[in-house]
């Protein structure tokens, strides 16, 4: 199974017709068409629903689409590796992070390494705890900002000395607006709304203890902005981590009894880096007791 011909079959894919891809692509539409007959007849799968004005991706073909973009984007990650040169540190490092306080302190962490070496590029995916930690066991991620605790058996981790509030996110109307902390029995035949992931699921749970079944959750998502617009419109109260950030009609309530979570800087043990990526652990290490005593 040939790159070219991935590339050629996801042209395809995005396009829904042959004619546009071929074009698209700079070949010509009967050679795109054998292309993807050979593809075919390669996997065993008929992977287009194929009429007269559009193809639809069959049930295979949505599979083959998803492996075959993590493919090629890992090709082009390895060979942006093979290009770098050792004189001048260049190339890209993958970052992960969900949605965290100490995401601003890996921000600065990210500009003061950047001004050490100012043609390393980063690519920062965004994503529930679940998310980084699967990306990273593929080798899509360099390096995570994850929820603790970290599995030591198999990464390396730096801890980050923000600890991450947990609190209501509701209407400023709400009868629970008022209130200096919200307490489990506040939530009693309450909606809630929370991240996706069971990172977030779990940690609400214990929180609640023997009233978890006594709620009932609404709707998750992976974007506090998306859950707050929900809460605007009053489909339930969000519960997740405080972020530097306001919303005009929501006010956000610390949970009480507190609930507080901590997030580390974890990278594979047995992962092979590029040399970018290499030179930021290190540089992570050398900056670990600064991080600790929180002065960067």
């Amino acid at each position: 199974m040939e790159l070219r011909v991935l590339n050629y079959f996801l042209a395809v894919a995005r396009e829904e017709n042959f004619t546009r891809a071929a074009q698209m692509l700079h070949v010509t539409q009967p050679t795109l068409s054998r292309q993807i007959a050979q593809l075919e007849e390669e996997l065993g799968v008929e992977l287009f629903t194929r009429s007269n004005h559009n193809i639809i991706l069959t049930e295979s073909g949505m599979i083959l689409k998803h492996r075959a973009q993590e493919m090629l984007s890992m090709a082009e990650k390895t060979r942006q590796e093979l290009l770098q040169r050792d004189e001048e540190l260049t190339g890209k490092i993958s970052i992960g992070s969900g949605e965290f306080q100490a995401t601003r302190l890996l921000a600065q962490i990210i500009s003061s390494f950047s001004e050490k070496h100012p043609l390393v590029q980063y690519e920062i995916y965004s994503g529930n705890a679940e998310n980084v930690h699967d990306h990273i066991e593929r080798g899509l991620l360099d390096i995570g900002l994850m929820a603790e605790p970290i599995d030591i058996r198999k990464y390396d981790f730096v801890s980050m000395p923000v600890k991450e509030r947990w609190g209501a996110w509701v209407c400023a109307d709400s009868d629970l607006a008022q209130k200096e902390g919200i307490e489990p029995e506040d939530l009693i035949g309450r909606q809630l709304i929370i991240a996706k992931g069971e990172f977030m699921k779990s940690s609400i749970g214990k929180w609640l203890g023997d009233l978890n079944t006594q709620v009932k959750i609404i709707a998750t998502g992976n974007l506090l902005y998306n859950e707050a617009m929900l809460a605007e419109n009053r489909l339930g109260i969000v519960l997740g981590i405080k972020l530097n950030c306001t919303f005009e009609h929501l006010r956000f309530i610390p949970l009480y009894p507190s609930l507080e979570s901590s997030t580390a800087l974890a990278w594979k043990k047995e992962q092979v880096f590029s040399p970018a990526a290499s030179s930021f652990i290190k540089f992570l290490k050398q900056y670990e007791k600064v991080i600790s005593d929180d002065k960067i």
